[in-house]
């Protein structure tokens, strides 16, 4: 594993996860694996690919529990807003399933094609279906730029009808990346980060929240998350031994102390 070289301050190492995690290379293929085999467990309680606007990423996948679906957790992927897809974590929603609730899984257009404005646009959209065509509860959770997308559906501009967010490894707060080369592809500007920051807008009235990151992230990361749970007043948790890429992985097992959190249980 070759790591970049020390420099303080660097933008660029701060957000760079691979660099720090032990064959970080290997982990989207196993998601992926993961993902197919458990779509295929699930026969017909898994319909993919189902259209939430016009745009060419602009689907979802559904996943029902056995019995009447008590609500629906809203499950957002990471990759910096620029990567993956909805296709890698299929089986995240086994926690959720198992305890009974409803699991949508989006994908949604990318930068550059797609500002950030943008895509938290297209998830507020897809919100709003959700509400409209399933019964009960919308619970927002999301990794990462995910992470960010499901603290932001639960800020008071936006209105959206959701009773939970828990935002994991969450990108809180945009400044930061606006001096990352990341930002030649992302584009925030000083206007978008002022808008489009959790960390700097008010969580709505009547949804409560937890940020989870792993114990074991990079420092930004890990005071990405403590922002926005001070900013919101709402509690947080560092989960033992866990890192940027396998930190979500405990939405897997149903009797996790993140799927317990998830569904406030």
């Amino acid at each position: 594993m070759t790591r970049p070289p020390y420099a303080w301050p660097d933008p660029d190492r701060d957000y760079a996860n691979g660099a720090f995690i032990t064959d970080a290379a290997l982990f989207p293929a196993r998601w992926a694996a993961m993902a197919h085999a458990f779509r295929d467990s699930l026969g017909a309680r898994a319909r993919p690919d189902l259209p939430y606007g016009t745009g060419s990423r602009q689907y979802y996948d559904l996943f029902e529990p056995e019995g009447t679906a008590l609500g629906t957790v809203l499950f957002i992927h990471g990759g910096y807003w620029m990567a993956f897809g909805r296709e890698s974590w299929s089986h995240l929603a086994a926690g959720p399933l198992a305890h009974g609730w409803r699991v949508v899984m989006p994908s949604y257009s990318l930068a550059p094609d797609a500002s950030l404005t943008q895509i938290v646009q297209e998830m507020a959209h897809l919100t709003r279906l959700i509400v409209q065509d399933h019964p009960g509860p919308v619970i927002a959770t999301g990794h990462s730029a995910g992470g960010h997308l499901a603290a932001r559906l639960a800020c008071t501009d936006l209105a959206l009808p959701i009773a939970r967010t828990v935002p994991i490894s969450p990108l809180s707060e945009l400044g930061p990346l606006m001096a990352t080369k990341m930002n030649e592809t992302l584009r925030i500007t000083a206007d978008e980060a002022a808008r489009e920051s959790p960390a700097r807008l008010r969580l709505a009235p009547g949804i409560s929240a937890h940020i989870h990151v792993g114990a074991e992230e990079r420092p930004a990361f890990l005071a990405q998350a403590r922002i926005l749970s001070e900013e919101w007043s709402c509690p947080w948790s560092a989960a033992p031994g866990k890192h940027h890429l396998n930190v979500s992985d405990a939405l897997a097992d149903p009797s996790s102390s993140l799927t317990t959190a998830l569904l406030a249980l």
